[in-house]
């Protein structure tokens, strides 16, 4: 293609050089044309045929003609269209006033090389021209041409040339380029617009899993890039890209077809022309593919050849954009009086007349042989009461874009000549026709700004694009006869918006009246995210649950939403709750047995207090210190309340109140039973014979060591609460679905220093009482008080392990348990034996008994 342009670049070079002395036209190509002289040409070129026969050039002898096949009714009407339109112009007083129109119109056989060859013998001295006048502009303007591949070579040839090109249905972005094509404009708007429509379409409808059909040029190949490209931003998946062209093989258009019937889309995009596209129409039809919604692009949604009832089997409730339809009215008189009789010269009427009427016209002077494969006309026939689609005027798309492609080059020439506007008063022109160049009727073409018979606003904006607006069509069947009939509008904002306005409850789907569903993957449900599969497009997903505490409370959701800490997912994933709050309660079994077993505790050693008490006077009271018994069983007694500050929710007061306490009633119990401890050894020290050990160890020595080592505990206990006080804290670590309340004790070195400084104390208790184990029996309580420091020391040593590894409010149970079983163990292992001589024994609770054993262990 490339290559083709430089030749041809370089030929029109040659051309153009040769004007300064005179035109000598070194070849022509022999090219049909429909032709009107005027004081000012317009150039136009159509696709009458949509084919063009290859033919081998042998480089001998001069090239033969081009020969196509193919005659395309739309087509041709578009070139009538133009013929209508400027002999309108010639006949309206205001516009080009005494200045007639001619035109000049060839084909291109759909082809870009033909396309090329039209271009230049449009660009060279007409045959009536003489070789010494001097070459004028034989085209002002030229108005070509419905293929996209077509106008880019068409542009990117004449723009150095300044040749402005008008196109009616070439719609790819690339030519929106000015750097390019400073000199293109079209009537009709850009496929970068039309794509932006086709996605809003997707998006509307909600398909995300999608196939596309483009032609194999750069209508098809641009258009499905600008198309890939906005549904991208959509997440909107392209699963396959099928290429097809006229000119293919049928086995390549069996290619496409494959891959359609393997793919799960049920939607496809079809961004092809019509001609390229109904080859594999058929063959769609053929294999009875059905259940798919096409979307079509402006090139066949309107186009009649595929519009029939065969053709809708598979292609019903196609939807697709289209430029805006208009009526011309006059337009159908001048269409139906076209005659092979009323000038035998014109090209291309011939083919039309015998496609209409079905039969060969005879005209004078020509020999009608007997191959001939049509019937011979009579002269009789006419087209007046045609019920064709071809006259029919109503429905006028891309006609209607050839009609305003006129008029744009109409007054752009109206103000280069006579410089002001259509409508002014004009007084003469400004400037010869014959000086008229080509880049003056681009300048003028840029700025054109006018209203129309049909109150349409025809203008340019700076890329030659026209203001973008789109009818939406959906193919319907209706009395036999596919119908394309508007059920919406889609129209662009200056600021970039677009307005997309459609009457769902119209469309017919090829589904029936359901709108199809096209994805890869069904949309996840809540409480589930969507996971990419490996080596799949973005729309191709497995939908994972959400991973504890986190939720999807949406379809289709991308990731799972952490809850909040303080929350935790349902079972379904798609809502946070609050998260159960636990801790040790009066009201569970635990919390009741704990706390029975605490008062059980408190009420015995109330009653062995009261017994203590009431029996003070008694030899075994006597002889076991009854002042510190009671200090210890006091001690014992806020050691059996002091659990009960353990259970229940913890506040920033129990928190502080449940260690001290816990800290400074084991201290002064472990200091009552160190001072029981000293007293047993000095008694048996004071029986040895000039020992004054008891003298010094008297009651307020006792009372000293007790209040010392408990003021310990207690200057220990208000530095912690000073410096880093235990406070309420919401665990997590222990559960996904629920919160413990606990105390935090602040700091873990003074939990520790506390529960060690105890730990001193019970091991010095310890020591003293093995020590003093031996010592005589009845009034020796140095072996009950070794058995109570070994319970108490095993429950401690065994505390700190379970107290670290217990989750939760099993903590709080394993330190009251713990407290509780050393409280028991140094009430039951110190006083129950004296509650027994008191209650059970009392012939044992006598002077005499204790003293006489006494003396007898001594000896």
């Amino acid at each position: 293609m490339h290559e083709l342009e430089r030749s041809m670049l370089l030929y029109m070079s040659i051309l153009y050089l040769n004007t300064a002395s005179g035109c000598e036209l070194l070849g022509r190509f022999d090219m049909p044309s429909l032709f009107k002289q005027g004081d000012i040409m317009i150039g136009g070129i159509f696709p009458v045929f949509n084919k063009e026969i290859s033919s081998t050039s042998t480089f001998d002898r001069d090239p033969p003609g081009v020969k196509c096949a193919g005659f395309d009714l739309r087509a041709f009407r578009w070139t009538q269209v133009m013929i209508f339109a400027i002999e309108e112009i010639n006949k309206d007083p205001t516009l080009l006033p005494n200045i007639s129109l001619g035109y000049r119109i060839l084909n291109s056989c759909a082809s870009p090389t033909n396309t090329l060859r039209a271009a230049l013998t449009l660009a060279s001295r007409p045959q009536e021209t003489e070789s010494t006048s001097p070459c004028p502009p034989v085209i002002s303007a030229l108005i070509a041409e419905s293929g996209s591949s077509q106008s880019l070579a068409l542009a990117g040839t004449l723009g150095p040339f300044q040749m402005p090109v008008v196109s009616y249905f070439s719609t790819c972005a690339c030519l929106s380029d000015r750097a390019k094509y400073p000199t293109f404009f079209r009537t009709i708007p850009s496929d970068y617009f039309q794509a932006k429509a086709l996605a809003a379409l997707v998006k509307r409808f909600g398909w995300q899993w999608i196939g596309a059909i483009q032609s194999d040029n750069d209508y098809g190949r641009n258009g499905i890039l600008a198309f890939t490209e906005e549904v991208k931003k959509l997440g909107v998946c392209v699963a396959f890209v099928g290429t097809i062209l006229r000119t293919y093989t049928m086995d390549k258009i069996l290619d496409v077809v494959e891959m359609i019937k393997k793919s799960t889309v049920k939607v496809i995009l079809a961004f092809v022309p019509e001609g390229d596209f109904y080859p594999l129409m058929k063959e769609i039809v053929k294999q009875n593919i059905t259940g798919i919604q096409w979307i079509a692009s402006e090139a066949w949604i309107t186009a009649s050849r595929p519009s029939t009832p065969e053709i809708y089997q598979a292609f019903g409730g196609a939807l697709g954009f289209v430029v805006k339809k208009m009526a011309i009215p006059k337009l159908k008189p001048f269409l139906t009086g076209i005659s092979p009789y009323t000038d035998p010269d014109a090209a291309f009427v011939r083919d039309f007349w015998e496609i209409m009427v079905g039969c060969t016209p005879a005209l004078p002077g020509e020999h009608t042989g007997t191959e001939a494969t049509n019937q011979i006309c009579t002269g009789n026939e006419t087209l007046t009461n045609s019920q064709d689609v071809f006259f029919n005027i109503t429905q006028l798309r891309v006609s209607y874009n050839v009609y305003k492609a006129v008029y744009a080059i109409a007054h752009a020439l109206h103000q280069l000549v006579f410089c002001q506007p259509v409508g002014e008063k004009t007084v003469r022109p400004c400037l010869n026709i014959s000086e008229i160049h080509p880049k003056e009727v681009t300048d003028h073409l840029q700025t054109v700004n006018f209203r129309n018979q049909f109150g349409d606003n025809v203008f340019f904006d700076e890329n030659g694009n026209p203001p973008a607006s789109y009818d939406i069509i959906n193919w319907q069947l209706r009395d036999g006869q596919v119908q394309h009939v508007t059920l919406g509008h889609f129209a662009f904002a200056a600021n970039g918006d677009y307005e997309l306005r459609i009457q769902e409850e119209e469309i017919v789907w090829r589904t029936g009246k359901m709108v199809p569903t096209s994805v890869c993957s069904n949309v996840c449900p809540v409480g589930t995210r969507k996971a990419q599969i490996k080596g799949k497009p973005t729309c191709c997903f497995d939908c994972i649950p959400c991973a504890d505490g986190a939720i999807a409370n949406s379809t289709g959701a991308a990731d799972c939403t952490p809850c909040p800490q303080e929350y935790r997912s349902n079972d379904r994933k798609d809502e946070c709750i609050p998260k159960t709050i636990e801790f040790l309660t009066y009201y569970e079994p635990m919390g009741i047995a704990l706390t029975v077993v605490s008062l059980l505790g408190a009420t015995l050693t109330l009653a062995t207090m009261t017994i203590f008490i009431r029996c003070r006077d008694t030899p075994v009271i006597k002889a076991s210190n009854s002042e510190l018994s009671c200090f210890l069983l006091f001690s014992l007694f806020l050691c059996f309340l002091c659990p009960l500050t353990f259970i229940g929710r913890p506040t920033v007061w129990t928190c502080m109140l449940r260690h001290t306490a816990f800290g400074v009633t084991f201290a002064l119990c472990i200091s009552c039973v160190l001072g029981k401890t000293i007293v047993v050894v000095t008694a048996f020290k004071a029986t040895i014979p000039g020992s004054k050990v008891a003298g010094k160890f008297g009651p307020a020595q006792q009372r000293i060591i007790v209040c010392s080592c408990t003021l310990i505990q207690i200057i220990i206990c208000l530095l912690w609460l000073k410096l880093n006080p235990p406070f309420p804290d919401m665990v997590f670590r222990y559960s996904n679905k629920k919160i413990v309340l606990e105390c935090n004790t602040g700091s873990e070195a003074a939990f520790y220093a506390v529960l060690g400084y105890i730990g001193i104390l019970a091991i010095i208790c310890l020591v003293l009482a093995f020590l003093a184990r031996k010592l005589p029996d009845n009034f020796n309580e140095a072996k009950f008080i070794t058995f109570s420091m070994l319970i108490f020391c095993a429950v401690w040593i065994t505390f700190i392990p379970a107290y670290v590894s217990s989750p939760g409010k099993f903590t709080v149970a394993v330190e009251i348990f713990a407290i509780l079983s050393s409280a028991y163990g140094l009430l039951i292992c110190i006083f129950a034996p004296k509650c027994y001589i008191i209650l059970i024994k009392p012939e044992k609770n006598t002077k005499k008994h204790v003293m006489g054993k006494t003396s007898k262990q001594g000896l």
